[in-house]
């Protein structure tokens, strides 16, 4: 597991922030405890993964912006990927994710 400080930003609001993270195909992934939910809603989108599994998605919020699908996370993983279910990881070109 990589160590060091991450955040995912939205209009200059912290959506979420970590000291611990996963590092999988060039996205962090936060640890559900990490991330506001205040920002968060459940969507209806599913995608698969053939080694990770069903992902799911939210919209984030924050104050007028609205980014839909913007984050994923696997409820319900593969052997192979254990390490990141419920872990939140988000598009790149929605969200700014940063070490600090």
């Amino acid at each position: 597991m990589p160590s060091g400080h991450v955040e995912a930003i939205v209009d200059g609001t912290v959506v979420a922030e970590s000291d611990t993270y996963e590092l999988v195909e060039g996205n962090v992934y936060f640890p559900p405890s990490s991330v506001k939910s205040e920002y968060f809603t459940k969507t209806d989108l599913h995608t698969h993964c053939p080694w990770k599994g069903d992902a799911s998605y939210y919209t984030i919020k924050v104050g007028d912006k609205e980014l839909e699908n913007a984050a994923w996370y696997y409820p319900d993983t593969f052997d192979k990927a254990k390490h990141i279910k419920d872990y939140v990881a988000f598009y790149k070109t929605k969200v700014n994710v940063t070490a600090v």
